[in-house]
């Protein structure tokens, strides 16, 4: 097995991984698989977390996810596939911000990471072992990375700013505890 052969089955796994994940958060979001609420209970959640509206919050999470998860997965549209997932996680890493970095206290770590694999098999291609490769990249050229993330980071900047502020405003005047 050569050079070549081992990273196109490294991005293969990679791509595997990350979109069978982010396809079935996806799915929880829409359809209610996996323990999931579905659109109307993940609509109250993201309303609760700061989403609004929170229905179409849901269906754009879930779509970024799983439509983002299954291109993944299948090396599809891997630019706009990879930046739409990272930005979906980016919005759900802004929510367990305040709990800090680690996911055991309930922090970011995890979206995080999903995130970035996103954003990095966006801009490292999907490999040989893809249907873009079996396309002839049509939907996967080298313009396409730097356009589609920079496109769902502006997005991304929008709605996460949108819904920081809602907190922020939400949760004024209120006072920490001086002493415990």
């Amino acid at each position: 097995m050569n050079c070549y052969d081992r990273r196109d089955l490294g991005l293969l796994l990679l791509r595997l991984g990350t979109g069978g994940v982010l396809a079935a958060h996806g799915a929880q979001k829409l359809l209610g698989w996996f323990g999931g609420g579905g659109i109307e209970g993940t609509g109250q959640a993201m309303e609760a977390m700061g989403y609004e509206p929170g229905r179409t919050s849901a269906v754009m999470a879930g779509l970024a996810e799983a439509g983002g998860g299954t291109l993944l997965a299948l090396g599809l549209a891997t630019p706009a596939a990879g930046a739409a997932a990272a930005g979906a996680m980016v919005g759900a890493a802004a929510v367990h911000a305040p709990n800090g970095f680690f996911a055991q206290a309930g922090g970011y770590e995890y979206a995080a990471s999903l995130a970035l694999t996103a954003a990095g098999l966006a801009v490292a291609g999907p490999g040989r072992l893809s249907l873009d490769h079996a396309l002839g990249h049509a939907v996967n050229r080298n313009w396409m990375v730097p356009a589609a993330l920079a496109a769902t980071a502006a997005a991304t900047a929008v709605v996460v700013g949108a819904r920081n502020k809602r907190v922020r405003k939400a949760t004024e005047g209120e006072q920490e505890p001086l002493f415990d």
